[in-house]
């Protein structure tokens, strides 16, 4: 299934975020995606204008949901109001009548215009209109009555032959107010109509009571009862979960990767398609982050990435999978999700926005089967006198290194996975070694695994590491040199390149070689390998550890050549060597080997 991108570059260079319109909405916006400029052309700016963007949409979305069809409560709160309305419209006028005061006021007003001769019988036209303002104070009251018996009359003859015009501009008001898009005629706004004009029937018979005094009386016809609308649960400015969100990633307070924070805004981001975008932050409780997890176990894999599921929300997505049928997450992708969100919500707490942490406690059980194994003789045997490894069809795409050739590929491809075998490295930190990096250090030479100051990824000597305690140094394997890595090594110096992989690439969210460790474990399976899970690139990575418990070594005493940290939290605070002075590496190192491995034929 062909994959899709939120950020993409155009012509010239500049970035713009492709906002996907909901397959529910496609119709509102007569497109299925919009293109907005980003303003930047430098990609770490529009990665991170990228998600502020996208979230901004989201809310124009949920808005335009929340608008565009009219639901019984919609209906049941027009009509109570209406009714309310047409008791306090007559409440206001009531009040507003004419006191007897202030009618004898009036009259003693008449009685002094005619004593000072303002009024006379000379002139009809002037005793009239002098008069006149008089009548309408003594007949205020019954006029307003005679109309309002009137109106109602008009209502029910109007609902009688399905005439809406009467109540037409109070039906417009209420759909404008609350922000509801119904077509004029359509058959809901003639159904909202007839409701509203029931509802000022019964209010104006309510009025009629009250003008004899009698203020007991309760509608009679069974739709109009109180009805009122929730409040909708809305974040006060700047305290939405993805704004806050923000602030958390820019503090940073556990030093978090670039790409892991990246991630976790991604999987937060669901969410947030959960409980809205307006949803406060100190709102999340155990209740819906519950409810969020018995989604997350339905979630397709790659859901984002799968046109399928193209503009469809998390719930949405979750029901059309029930068509589509593609592999939900894994318990483990679960617990990442909800890892990211439990360590925002360990901010929040501290923060004093949640009392406590709602993730707590709802991680899924973890399998405890083991999901990698190291390679067996026989299969390292298999793997390398494989095309990959002696000749290969071509060197460009992965379909063609299966293939036996005349093409030797010497590149990352070729020496991550014999590094791996003689270090136990990650397949990233070997990937992004500099040439300055893999150095002689006195009689030894050594791989220093490092990372870069700061997080900028544009540049093109960027190293990251996984943890603190995976910066280290490992010494080169003597089988490495009789392979040829210091010559490879030379080769790249000589050419002028400053990273010792120089067609070593990230992909789009920071991981190095991420793709061609992917493409790896595939070829394992189109050699005959693997059929399932159980090897992979980091098989590697097994076999290394299990190699020196071979040569009799307990982990305590190795974990460190692997970067895995040692020792309690009190000494690694003390002091500046890197644990394990260079001679035990090298002898640990150097314990590497496998029985019946015999890698000659790459010499």
């Amino acid at each position: 299934m062909a994959r899709r991108s939120n950020l993409i570059r155009r012509e010239g260079g500049t970035y713009y975020a492709r906002i996907y319109f909901p397959v529910d909405l496609k119709e509102h916006f007569g497109s299925e995606d919009k293109k907005v400029s980003l303003r930047t052309k430098d990609e770490t700016v529009a990665k991170q204008r990228l998600y502020p963007e996208l979230q901004k949409w989201e809310k124009v979305f949920e808005d335009i949901r929340s608008r565009r069809e009219i639901t019984a409560d919609d209906k049941a709160v027009a009509v109570w109001q209406h009714y309310e309305n047409t008791l306090e419209g007559y409440d206001r006028k009531q009040r507003a009548m004419p006191t007897p005061a202030q009618q004898d006021a009036e009259l003693q007003n008449l009685y002094r215009r005619i004593d000072m001769g303002e009024i006379n019988s000379a002139s009809f036209a002037g005793m009239v209109n002098a008069y006149t303002d008089y009548e309408l104070m003594l007949r205020a009251r019954t006029d307003d009555a005679n109309l309002r018996t009137r109106k109602l009359q008009a209502l029910k003859t109007a609902l009688a032959s399905s005439d809406i015009r009467l109540i037409e501009p109070a039906v417009a008001d209420f759909i404008a107010r609350n922000k509801l898009i119904v077509e004029v005629g359509s058959d809901e706004h003639r159904g909202l109509c007839f409701l509203m004009v029931r509802a000022e029937i019964e209010g104006l018979k309510r009025t009629l009571e009250r003008d004899a005094g009698d203020f007991t009386g309760t509608p009679a016809d069974p739709i109009v009862t109180p009805a009122k609308r929730p409040a909708p649960v809305i974040a006060a400015p700047g305290e939405t979960i993805m704004e806050l969100f923000e602030s958390y990633a820019s503090e940073n307070p556990k030093s978090i990767k670039t790409d892991t924070l990246n991630q976790a805004r991604r999987d937060i981001s669901t969410f947030v398609q959960y409980v809205g975008v307006t949803f406060p932050a100190s709102s999340i409780d155990k209740k819906a982050v519950r409810e969020w997890k018995a989604l997350l176990v339905k979630y397709p894999v790659k859901a984002t990435e799968t046109t399928a599921f193209k503009g469809m929300d998390i719930v949405q997505t979750i029901k059309h999978n029930e068509t589509v049928g593609k592999p939900v997450l894994s318990p483990r992708t679960v617990n990442r999700y909800l890892s990211g969100l439990g360590s925002f919500c360990n901010w929040l707490e501290a923060h004093g926005y949640i009392d406590s942490n709602p993730v707590d406690g709802m991680s899924l059980p973890k399998d405890k089967r083991k999901k990698v194994f190291p390679f067996t003789s026989e299969q390292m045997t298999a793997l390398f006198h494989s095309p990959l490894f002696v000749g290969c069809q071509s060197d460009e795409a992965p379909r063609f290194w299966s293939k036996p050739g005349n093409v030797k590929i010497r590149d990352h491809r070729y020496w991550v996975p014999l590094i791996m075998l003689y270090s136990g490295a990650r397949p990233a930190e070997i990937a992004q070694l500099l040439l300055s990096d893999v150095r002689q250090q006195g009689e030894h030479w050594i791989m220093d695994i490092t990372e870069t100051e700061g997080d900028d990824e544009d540049i093109e000597d960027f190293k990251s590491v996984k943890t603190a305690g995976s910066k280290r140094m490992i010494p080169v394997h003597p089988e490495l040199v009789k392979l040829g890595f210091l010559d490879h090594h030379a080769s790249i110096q000589k050419a002028g390149h400053t990273r010792l992989f120089p067609t070593a690439e990230r992909n789009s969210r920071g991981q190095m070689i991420a793709d061609y460790s992917r493409e790896f474990g595939r070829y394992l399976t189109r050699i005959g390998l693997k059929a399932g899970k159980g090897i992979s690139l980091y098989s590697f990575r097994h076999g290394a550890f299990d190699a020196l418990r071979r040569a009799g070594y307990m982990d305590d005493e190795f974990n460190f050549v692997f970067g895995h940290v040692s020792g309690n939290s009190v000494t690694r605070g003390y002091g500046v060597l890197q644990h394990g002075v260079l001679e035990k590496r090298v002898e640990l190192v150097n314990s590497i080997s496998y029985e019946e491995l015999n890698l000659s034929h790459l010499y």
